[in-house]
């Protein structure tokens, strides 16, 4: 094959690469409770609309983010919903934060292993069975909030360390990706501009840094399917 014509072939190539890489339109399901859906926030900026917002400023197209979360919400109860949800699968990003209600219930970290676990491999599932498409939050420390000022705090850290220990351990053995928020979460004890109106539940500020390290995340996922 001549030079003149392998050049041509590989310019074709890059511009039809190209081409689909502006393209192409990527979906995410943001699966949790009131630190997804964001509570006491403008809808906007929840964890995931900010970072579908950042994909999009770096001309990484996403939809409006799929968003299965309710205030309150223990693993179980995001079973129940997800049991009774039609989807448009496969996703090409899942998001899995859960577990808070679960340790403020009292509820024990044998029975959390077990549902977490189970809505780990729901969320593989919706990814198309990618579980490198799959991103898991850390549980954030709500101990230290305003809110908790009469608590033990020392207890509620304590016992979000083995909630998290527990879903970081099931993350690494299914090979989906993990990020830590927790410790952004824990300077609202001496910045209460981290915190919502209600000094209980994150604000926009905070979600705004947990979604800069998803879009971060996303994008390396991006990147390797276009490599």
């Amino acid at each position: 094959m001549k030079t003149k014509q392998l050049f041509t072939i590989i310019f074709v190539v890059l511009i039809q690469n190209n081409a689909y890489m502006q393209t192409t339109t990527y979906k995410y399901l943001a699966l949790g409770d009131s630190y997804t859906i964001g509570e006491k926030v403008e809808e906007k900026d929840n964890f995931p609309n900010q970072t579908a917002e950042i994909l999009n400023h770096k001309k990484k197209r996403f939809e409006s983010p799929a968003i299965i979360a309710k205030t309150g919400w223990t693993t179980d109860e995001l079973q129940d919903k997800l049991a009774q949800t039609r989807l448009a699968i496969p996703f090409d990003i899942v998001t899995l934060l859960i577990g808070v209600n679960n340790q403020y219930r009292g509820r024990s970290v044998d029975e959390y292993a077990i549902q977490f676990e189970q809505l780990l491999q729901q969320a593989i599932g919706y990814a198309g069975g990618k579980n490198n498409h799959v991103i898991v939050l850390s549980i954030p420390d709500w101990g230290a909030t305003p809110f908790a000022a009469d608590r033990d705090r020392k207890k509620i850290t304590e016992e979000i360390d083995q909630f998290n220990a527990i879903n970081k351990k099931i993350a690494t053995e299914y090979k989906a990706h993990y990020i830590d928020i927790t410790p952004y979460t824990r300077e609202a004890s001496t910045d209460y501009s981290l915190v919502a109106e209600d000094g209980l539940h994150p604000s926009g500020k905070d979600y705004k840094r947990w979604a800069g390290l998803v879009a971060k995340k996303i994008e390396e996922i991006i990147q390797r399917l276009n490599d």
